[in-house]
């Protein structure tokens, strides 16, 4: 699956998401950041599937403040269905 948003994981809760589009940056044209706060991960998205998958390679398993990134495609968002009782 291809997806102009990268899902970004094992990020120190500390990180904000000024940092996060610092860094993503410096590899191509940021679209948007958001980071799930207290979770450790966040979500960077790009102009094109292209950049994005190039970005992908680039940065999976480097370090950030100490800790090896896992970066990937962004899922779609699932509904969430409730079991009635």
């Amino acid at each position: 699956m291809e997806s102009r948003k990268l899902y970004v994981g094992n990020l120190k809760y500390s990180v904000t998401e000024e940092e996060l589009e610092d860094l993503f940056s410096k590899y191509g044209d940021v679209k948007n950041v958001r980071i799930i706060h207290k979770k450790g991960f966040g979500f960077v998205e790009f102009n094109t599937l292209e950049e994005a998958e190039r970005v992908k390679h680039l940065t999976n398993g480097t370090v950030f403040e100490g800790r090896a990134m896992r970066v990937e495609d962004a899922r779609p968002v699932q509904p969430h269905f409730r079991k009635s009782r």
